[in-house]
């Protein structure tokens, strides 16, 4: 039974240096690009 619950620790440890690593390392940056719509304004 420790054998179970040390390797689900260490898959844990593992998940959480791997979620770190990808959040720290990958570009998450959306593409900028500037958008132009023309706009009708009703003033009555």
């Amino acid at each position: 039974m420790g054998y179970i619950i040390k390797a689900l620790f260490v898959l844990a440890l593992l998940g959480v240096v791997a979620l770190s690593a990808f959040a720290y390392l990958a570009d998450l940056t959306p593409p900028k690009s500037e958008v132009k719509v023309p706009v009708t304004l009703h003033a009555d």
